[in-house]
């Protein structure tokens, strides 16, 4: 189900997924070398798409987490 936000969509915004695996479950610090930045992505919906693919294949991992982030248009 796609996610949609509340705020107007921004002209030439960017769109990245970001994570990686933390060192707890806290979420508060990256395993050195674990840091992933994928983008950018010109849509929410194909960030979404990558965000989703990369959620599956660490679907395992309780220490793994990614999320979409939105870069203000320029």
């Amino acid at each position: 189900m796609p996610v949609h936000s509340t705020e107007e969509p921004q002209m030439n915004s960017r769109f990245w997924v970001v994570g990686g695996e933390y060192t707890d479950t806290s979420f508060d610090h990256l395993v050195t070398g674990s840091e992933r930045v994928m983008g950018p992505y010109s849509d929410r919906d194909a960030a979404l798409i990558a965000w989703r693919q990369v959620a599956e294949e660490t679907r395992g991992n309780c220490y793994a987490r990614y999320t979409v982030a939105q870069e203000p248009g320029r």
